[in-house]
């Protein structure tokens, strides 16, 4: 049986999630802007999910638009802003998604001139080079993710927002890999649009959310109907709601359970990694989610090193599963000064509230024979972990 160690990327659906959101593709599938009685039990469903939702991230459930994952989201918010302002600079993190890179390239074909914000060798925002950025004038949008996908170091997003603020530009953060991981406020986070995803938090992939702040205009991603507030046109995707919905109320209520077993998890896995000689462990100094390990391994490029994990059926990542097949080198750790050979070789290990101390062991023991390093450990048989 594999080891999952990719939960940055997606995770495994909740088995309470799947039982809420059963009833919503059998029995009550209508659909939730009819007004008889089927299609109003669709639309308590919905409002349900989105007062879940908006306790997730302190936020109000008016705010809550769902959309059909934090790529919408990025991209409604950043291409909706813009579509409302005159055409100016966009101050773009060094680090951020490419659900945010690729969204500011188009608006730069547009006509918006689009600038990146360096980060410090341990991957945190350079607040004076940003300030600077910002006194330049004409910023009309700040884009700041809450953690990094592939570090997982955490940004001072109230302060980066209220820089934005004092500048008069508007700002979106991504909080996409953040929420369910740490305690999140929408609200003392000092954004304007924040995106969310189901699937990083076990629920279902398809869906999520913008938070959007009230009265603040943007323009519509999709045109065809008056469904979330007239900027999502589209029938509404009732049991991906209902799960999202789902998911949000668990990790709520699970967040410290959750947040500690995974951290207890990583400090081990760290331990153990600083053992085996010549791994680089990245962003240490920095505050990280407490789930998320970034390392790279002298004479592995990361996708050999990848594989030969893949086949004792352990599974992690490379960096971004959005960006998997690449050969180009972490443009995160670049940006945190890397360089480039070592950027290549950067495995990410991204663990879930299911993993336990034995497969973390499992995994060591891997690594210290792949590289023949570290402190001695018992044999293992690549059968065995493969299942």
């Amino acid at each position: 049986m594999t080891i999952y160690f990719d939960n940055n990327a997606t995770t495994r659906l909740d088995e309470p999630v799947l039982q809420a959101m059963l009833p919503y593709l059998r029995e009550s599938y209508a659909n939730a802007s009819s007004l008889h009685q089927p299609g109003r039990t669709a639309r308590a469903a919905i409002d349900d999910a989105r007062e879940q939702v908006a306790t997730l991230v302190n936020a109000h459930p008016s705010q809550v638009l769902f959309t059909g994952g934090g790529t919408e989201a990025n991209n409604m918010a950043l291409k909706g802003l813009a579509a409302r302002l005159k055409t100016g600079r966009i101050l773009v993190s060094a680090i951020e998604h490419p659900a945010v890179l690729e969204p500011g390239e188009v608006l730069a074909r547009a006509g918006w001139q689009v600038e990146h914000i360096p980060v410090d060798a341990q991957g945190r925002l350079n607040l004076d080079a940003y300030t600077q950025l910002l006194a330049k004038g004409d910023v009309r949008i700040v884009a700041c993710m809450y953690a990094n996908n592939e570090t997982g170091v955490i940004q001072d997003i109230p302060a980066i927002s209220a820089l934005a603020r004092e500048y008069g530009a508007l700002m979106h953060c991504d909080a996409v890999q953040a929420a369910g991981k740490v305690p999140l406020s929408y609200r003392q986070s000092g954004a304007h649009t924040m995106s969310l995803s189901a699937h990083k938090i076990n629920g279902p992939k398809g869906v999520g959310a913008l938070i959007l702040d009230k009265g603040l205009d943007i323009d519509a991603l999709h045109h065809g109907g008056s469904h979330e507030r007239g900027l999502r046109g589209g029938t509404e995707n009732t049991a991906a709601i209902v799960g999202f919905g789902k998911a949000a109320e668990l990790a709520v209520k699970e967040l410290d359970e959750r947040s500690k077993h995974t951290r207890e998890l990583r400090e081990h896995l760290q331990t153990g990694l600083s053992a085996i000689p010549g791994i680089q462990i990245f962003a240490t100094e920095a505050e990280r989610l407490p789930n998320t390990l970034q390392f790279s391994v002298p004479g592995f490029d990361g996708e050999s090193l990848l594989m030969s994990l893949d086949r004792y059926g352990i599974a992690v990542s490379s960096g971004s599963a959005c960006a998997s097949g690449s050969v180009e080198p972490s443009h995160v750790l670049l940006a945190m000064g890397l360089p480039a050979e070592t950027a290549k070789g950067a495995i990410r290990v991204s663990l879930g509230k299911d993993n336990n101390l034995d497969e973390v062991n499992q995994m060591l023991t891997v690594l210290a024979q792949l590289t023949q390093g570290g402190a001695p450990m018992p044999s293992i048989n690549p059968a065995v972990l493969a299942g």
